[in-house]
């Protein structure tokens, strides 16, 4: 069974940094070319950054010198770097493969950029359990 599961993301100010990572399971993957996604409320999902194989990476052109890409074949694992954030940023963000001629998603990551000029608490985690 091949699964991505993506962490990371969360909130953060215009100018910040986050990274995001999707660990993949059930597909050989120091083969596999890995892509992250992004879409936006109300917007199509769009390629932000691709890795291929080789460890050769290509940026779309809102994103190049701010974000990096990149993988851990050891870990199974493709990362998302995204330095100097912008409010243009926020987005739901998706790992994604194509393996045996299937496509596979991520479950996707929330990206929130606020305004520098925004006050917020640290955040609580609320868990409920059944």
């Amino acid at each position: 069974q091949v699964r991505l599961v993506q962490s990371g993301g969360g909130l953060v100010q215009a100018g910040g940094s986050l990274r995001l990572s999707c660990r993949t399971s059930g597909i050989n993957f120091s083969i596999a070319r890995m892509h992250w996604y992004r879409q936006a409320p109300e917007k199509q999902r769009d390629l932000v950054a691709t890795i291929n194989n080789d460890g050769s990476t290509n940026y779309a052109d809102s994103v190049k010198g701010r974000f990096t890409i990149s993988r851990v074949n050891a870990w199974n694992t493709v990362y998302l770097q995204m330095n100097s954030l912008k409010l243009e940023d926020t987005a739901d963000y998706y790992c994604q493969t194509t393996w045996k001629s299937r496509n596979y998603w991520g479950q996707g990551t929330q990206v929130t950029v606020s305004s520098a000029l925004d006050s917020w608490g640290q955040g609580t985690q609320v868990t409920v359990s059944p």
